[in-house]
């Protein structure tokens, strides 16, 4: 058979394998088995496990599980709604200033815990209920939630981005930093929006009153004295101090990454014990059992994307995929754009972690050759894939936030995500025009 024959069957394979259901890394390990058995020398199949163990033994993969220990012991415990309930008193007095906090509490949220998902459940479930008892619509509620949780895998400790940089073998730490610039401009963009769209909810409420006597809850005014907004923080700058200081032993170069992932585990477990009295074995219990659960099914899928990128390297799938896109001879900047297209594409179907696993041994090569650096490239794959989580079929926030507020139409929750997928393309615009965003914070830490 041609590589190209055995490519379409590699890559048609792995397809149904996924759509059928079958885990992530169940589906590329059984594939890659299957290709081995077919298609190289049978003493091949004796290196499988070798191969799994090696990659999975990496000490730079012993980040992943301590930061998803971190997010998890915050994201398991009230911390979000007291990072809310401070943004909120703080910014009540700004036009949508509510919709703002709910923006920053995300962002801040997801710089501690590392997870799309953690972050939509932790300021979801404080923020919807108050922006709809303060009379914001289903949609905007819902919508402003959803994207704010997709700088989860954007902002550090990002899971998403540390896979990325194991596939594209860069810098953690650069690559890292590179999100820093990019997840701030996302902050502005969406907070903007949610002063533009508040001031519209608000003339339309307000002509509604003038017109009919109609009361909404918008055009109530909070008098929140300064006593109150300094009563919320005690429990929230811990948190912000423990970020902190992670930030500052990462880059300041006082630790490693997983020094600093492991001692933001314990000090998160501390912090959480200290303020909420979460220490009993029956509370810890949730905590490391997400952990023990998230961590098994990441772990399982880096050791099975190495065999399946082995096999692929092997049966010269990857390079023949690589030449042939290089032979088109297309521009840079088209080839950047029908990547990252099909990248979006994948995003109807697949997680970010999938969408790594599978296209990077693909589409880097010839970006590498094209001249992009691969790791601004990575934070602009990584708002294309933050799309992929706000919209269908997919759209795992989308699916959150309809668990913890199922009385939103998933209809008003999809039409309030669509500005922000907007604002994204906007942003990727943006990084590709002034690409200095992404790359001058790395470049100032780390040297160039």
């Amino acid at each position: 058979m041609t590589t190209l024959s055995i490519g379409l069957l590699y890559g048609g394979a792995t397809l149904l394998a996924m759509f059928a259901g079958m885990p992530i890394a169940f589906a590329l390990g059984a594939v890659a088995t299957i290709f081995m058995i077919a298609f190289m020398p049978a003493s091949s199949v004796d290196t499988i496990t070798q191969n799994v163990y090696e990659e999975m033994a990496q000490i730079t993969l012993l980040s992943i599980p301590l930061f998803i220990l971190k997010g998890s012991a915050i994201g398991r415990s009230p911390a979000g709604q007291d990072l809310y309930g401070a943004f909120h008193a703080w910014m009540h007095r700004i036009p949508g200033g509510l919709g703002i906090a709910n923006v920053f509490a995300c962002a801040l949220f997801a710089a501690m815990a590392g997870s799309s998902p953690a972050t939509c459940s932790a300021i979801g479930s404080a923020g919807i209920p108050e922006m709809r008892k303060r009379g914001y619509s289903g949609s905007f509620a819902a919508g402003i939630i959803a994207a704010g949780g997709t700088l989860g895998i954007l902002l550090p400790p990002s899971i998403t981005m540390i896979l990325y940089a194991v596939a594209a073998e860069q810098s953690r730490g650069r690559l890292l930093l590179a999100a820093i610039g990019p997840a701030l401009l996302l902050v502005a963009l969406f907070a903007g929006y949610a002063v533009w769209q508040f001031r519209r909810e608000y003339r339309h409420a307000r002509r509604i009153h003038d017109q009919t006597g109609l009361y909404s809850e918008l055009l109530r005014e909070d008098d929140l004295t300064m006593w109150d907004k300094f009563a919320l923080l005690p429990r929230v700058l811990p948190f912000v101090i423990l970020l902190t200081g992670v930030m500052i032993a990462l880059y300041g170069g006082y630790a490693t990454p997983s020094e600093t992932a492991g001692l933001g585990a314990l000090l998160a477990l501390a912090l959480i014990a200290g303020i909420y009295s979460v220490w009993t074995p029956r509370d810890l219990q949730p905590i490391l059992v997400a952990t023990l659960r998230e961590s098994t099914m990441l772990m399982f899928i880096i050791g099975m994307s190495l065999l399946y990128s082995y096999v692929m390297s092997y049966l010269h799938i990857s390079q023949s995929t690589a030449e042939w896109i290089v032979a088109l001879q297309l521009s840079r900047w088209v080839l950047l754009a029908a990547i990252l297209v099909f990248v979006a594409v994948l995003g109807f179907f697949l997680p970010p972690v999938s969408i790594i696993v599978m296209t990077a041994p693909i589409i880097l090569p010839p970006l590498r050759a094209a001249g992009f650096d691969l790791i601004w490239f990575g934070v602009v794959m990584t708002i294309v894939m933050e799309m992929g989580l706000i919209h269908p079929p997919v759209g795992l926030n989308l699916f959150v936030i309809k668990n913890i507020a199922p009385d939103i139409p998933l209809r008003d929750v999809i039409w309030g995500v669509v500005p922000f997928v907007v604002l994204m393309v906007i942003a990727v615009v943006i990084l590709c025009i002034s690409p200095e965003i992404a790359t001058w914070l790395p470049d100032l830490v780390m040297g160039k």
